[in-house]
C-alpha cells in the first residue's frame, strides 16, 4: 500500500484518514469558524416558527434550508421567506424542485436503482431544475439546494454568464453522497459553494476530506432517521475545531415524512420546526460548556446567501 498512499500523496491528498484530528485553520470570510442551520423550513408559516422559537430560547440561525423545492410554493410564499430572511441578514435556501424522486420514473424506488437518488433523468430534468434556479432567483433568493453533478456544472456556467447572480449560493445536498477527499473536491470545482457531507463519516474521514477543500462543510449533528438517525451532540465542538468553516446542521430524529410538503401539513411542520431550534439550543450549550472561544459569525456576514429584495435579471450575453 506504500506505493498508493504516495501516489494520492503526491497528488495533494492525505495518503489515509487523519486520526490525528488536526485543527482547520480555514475560517468563513469573515473570520468566523461555525455557523447554525436549521434544515426542512417548509415555508413561510414554518420559517415564522423557526425565528419565533429562535428568539424565545436565543439561537442564532444564519441559515434555514427547504426540502420541497421550489416549484412547490408560490411566487408570494417565496418573496414573504425571501422578506424575512433578508431583514434578519439569514441565508435561505431552497431546493430544486424537479428531482429523481418527483420524477415518473421508479427507478429511484427500486432496491438496487436508489443509487440514482435526486439526479435527473434527461435533458427535459435539467431544463426544468434550471428554470426553477431561475425563478427563485428572479423573486429575490440567493441560495438553492441541488443534488445533480450536471445541474452543478450548469449552476456555474450560468453564474458565469449572468443567469444567476454571482452572488448565489449552490449548496450541495447530503444526498449526493460523495463520500472522501477526492469525489468531494471534485464537487467544489464542478460549482459547489457548499457540501453537506454524508452523515455516517467519522472524524478521522472528515478531517482528510477538510485537508483539499476550503469551501465550508455542512453536516448533520442530529440525523433524520432516513440518514441513521445519528445523534452527535458531544462531537459538535470537535466538529467546529477539525472542520472549520462549518455548517452546524440540526435535523431531527423521529419524525414523520413530510416531503413534499403544504398547507395539510403546515402545523405539523411548524411543531417540528420548533423542536429543531430546541435541539440547536441543546447543541449551542454543548459549545459554551467545551468550546467557548469557538468564533460564531454573525448575521449578514459575508458569504451568507440573504436574499436581495427586488427582481434579477440576466445581467450578461
Amino acid at each position: 500500500m506504500k506505493e498508493t498512499r504516495e501516489f494520492l500523496q503526491s497528488l495533494g491528498y492525505p495518503s489515509s484518514d487523519l486520526y490525528d484530528l488536526p485543527t482547520s485553520t480555514k475560517r468563513f470570510p469573515d473570520g468566523a469558524q461555525y455557523r447554525i442551520e436549521i434544515p426542512s423550513v417548509e415555508g413561510p408559516r414554518a420559517l415564522q416558527a423557526t425565528l419565533e422559537e429562535a428568539e424565545r430560547l436565543g439561537v442564532t440561525i444564519h441559515r434555514v434550508s427547504q426540502g420541497s423545492g421550489i416549484m412547490l410554493l408560490t411566487d408570494d410564499e417565496i418573496r414573504e421567506m425571501c422578506q424575512i430572511c433578508a431583514d434578519r441578514g439569514m441565508e435561505l435556501s431552497l431546493f430544486v424542485g424537479p428531482r429523481g424522486t418527483w420524477d415518473v420514473s421508479a427507478q429511484p424506488f427500486t432496491s438496487s436503482g436508489k443509487v440514482a437518488g435526486l439526479r435527473h433523468e434527461g435533458i427535459d430534468q435539467l431544463v426544468y431544475a434550471i428554470e426553477d434556479l431561475k425563478r427563485g432567483a428572479s423573486l429575490g433568493l440567493r441560495g438553492a439546494l441541488v443534488a445533480d453533478e450536471g445541474l452543478l456544472l450548469l449552476t456555474k456556467e450560468m453564474k458565469k454568464q449572468g443567469i444567476l447572480p454571482q452572488d448565489f449560493v449552490v449548496k450541495v445536498s447530503v444526498q449526493m453522497m460523495a463520500s472522501n477527499p477526492v469525489s468531494i473536491k471534485l464537487m467544489a470545482e464542478l460549482g459547489a459553494d457548499t457540501y453537506n457531507v454524508p452523515t455516517a463519516l467519522t472524524l478521522p474521514k472528515l478531517a482528510a476530506i477538510r485537508q483539499v477543500i476550503d469551501i465550508p462543510i455542512d453536516i448533520y449533528v442530529e440525523v433524520p432517521d432516513g440518514f441513521g438517525g445519528f445523534i452527535r451532540h458531544y462531537e459538535i465542538t470537535e466538529i467546529i475545531r477539525i472542520l472549520s468553516p462549518v455548517y452546524i446542521k440540526f435535523g431531527l430524529r423521529n419524525h414523520p415524512d413530510v416531503y413534499p410538503s403544504g398547507r395539510h401539513l403546515e402545523s405539523v411542520n411548524m411543531d417540528l420546526c420548533r423542536e429543531r431550534v430546541r435541539r440547536a439550543a441543546l447543541g449551542m450549550r454543548m459549545i459554551e460548556q467545551y468550546y467557548p472561544e469557538a468564533a460564531m459569525s454573525e448575521l449578514g456576514a459575508e458569504g451568507l446567501g440573504v436574499p436581495v429584495i427586488g427582481s434579477f435579471k440576466k445581467t450578461t450575453v
